[in-house]
């Protein structure tokens, strides 16, 4: 089975995210064009192939075969969004996705494979924030954003603690539909990157 269903207990899935567990489907979503498609869907919702293929790098015949591919693991399905019964709408399956790092030697090759690819995919993401986007914010969104860089000495079990507080905080923030939104929400990405050093 490719994926669990989101476990919603302490230090779980508050998200609701869908959970990797098959190596295969690790690898099938360590393509960059296929981890550009579902990160589009779930972005910007139903789109078809050749919609999504003017964002991702890739022909509209290209891009539906890699929408196939994905399809045959569950992370995306066929979406009646569309209101066009002549073209095919394709829709993410969850707003996110989640994987651990196995232990078993090939589901932690296959979750090493696709942390690198997503670490790639994101790694210009503040940068083109920088150049795109911050110039043009209102100073009240200005002072809000931006980074922080902090180190701390944890235990394992203190940096699990740490991760769910983080995840629980912001879950109603993530999990609430469109629709609840108040007036002048915005979409805002929240890039964490948690690195700890290696054992001295």
């Amino acid at each position: 089975m490719s994926l669990r269903n989101p476990d919603h207990g302490p230090g779980g899935n508050p998200y609701g995210d869908l959970e990797l567990t098959d190596p295969h489907a690790m690898r099938a979503l360590s393509h960059p064009v296929r981890l550009a498609i579902l990160s589009r869907l779930q972005r910007h919702g139903a789109a078809t192939a050749t919609e999504l293929s003017e964002h991702v790098g890739a022909s509209p015949s290209v891009t539906s075969w890699h929408l196939r591919h994905l399809a045959r693991f569950g992370l995306v399905r066929d979406s009646d969004l569309g209101g066009d019964a002549r073209k095919r709408y394709w829709e993410a399956s969850a707003r996110g996705i989640r994987f651990q790092f196995p232990d078993d030697e090939e589901g932690r090759a296959a979750s090493q494979v696709l942390s690198r690819t997503m670490f790639a995919q994101h790694e210009d993401v503040p940068r083109r924030w920088l150049a795109h986007v911050e110039p043009g914010l209102e100073p009240e969104w200005r002072r809000e954003a931006g980074m922080s860089n902090t180190g701390v000495g944890l235990t394992v079990a203190e940096l699990a603690a740490v991760n769910a507080a983080i995840e629980r905080v912001l879950a109603p923030y993530v999990t609430r539909d469109a629709a609840d939104q108040p007036p002048g929400a915005r979409y805002v990405r929240f890039v964490r990157y948690v690195l700890p050093e290696a054992a001295e």
